[in-house]
């Protein structure tokens, strides 16, 4: 795979929180590990509160996974700017990716339960 990238199931159960509420849970997340990178965990579309996710006009292009569509979090009191993305269509070599959302920022936690 390009960029030494692996996608594989993630074990378990993953949740991710945002302003003390739960976004989003499943056992259907994957993980995503690239050289010189932590592992991103990426939750099914599904599986996420998407009415708390706002579209930005924030883009950024990976050469190894494509173009990245980043989403703001409204929490009860604060939104915290692009602090989940997706790759809308990803690169082949990636394509599991699509129709799932990584999430990273101050504010977000994503932990195994």
């Amino acid at each position: 795979m390009a960029a030494d990238i692996t996608i594989r199931e993630a074990d378990g159960t993953w949740v991710v929180r945002a302003g003390g509420a739960v976004l989003g849970e499943s056992t259907r997340a994957l993980r995503l590990d690239e050289a010189g990178y932590d592992p991103v965990i990426y939750f099914p579309r599904d599986d996420v509160a998407m009415t708390f996710l706002d579209l930005s006009d924030t883009r950024t292009t990976c050469p190894h996974k494509g173009e990245a569509s980043y989403f703001s979090i409204q929490t009860k009191s604060v939104t915290i700017p692009d602090a989940a993305w997706s790759y809308e269509e990803p690169k082949s070599e990636v394509g599991e990716i699509a129709g799932h959302l990584a999430f990273a920022s101050e504010g977000v936690t994503v932990e195994q339960v």
